[in-house]
């Protein structure tokens, strides 16, 4: 399954943003289940930043969500977002 969370950080709390997410990473990747997790930022609007994960099934990302490091992120995602954070799930591999 491929997760992809699309991220703006308000005006000035971009840095902040960007820190947060990079803290996920490393303990994200070693959890069970996380196969992938990488952060992008748009080259023409830093602000915009997108997550994109991946992992074996639904219940890896349940374990995800309870984590320490992802609730210590969702508190600051309540600091620095200018709009809610946007998550597509994406379940079916073409081809």
């Amino acid at each position: 399954m491929i997760v992809i969370a699309t991220l703006v950080a308000a005006a000035g709390r971009t840095d902040r943003l960007r820190t947060a997410l990079e803290a996920m990473i490393e303990p994200s990747l070693a959890e069970p289940g996380c196969l992938g997790y990488q952060l992008y930022a748009d080259p023409n609007r830093p602000e915009q930043m997108a997550l994109i994960e991946e992992w074996t099934d639904e219940e890896a990302l349940r374990l995800h969500f309870g984590t320490d490091h992802f609730k210590q992120v969702s508190e600051v995602l309540g600091e620095v977002l200018a709009v809610p954070l946007q998550l597509r799930r994406l379940t079916e591999r073409i081809a």
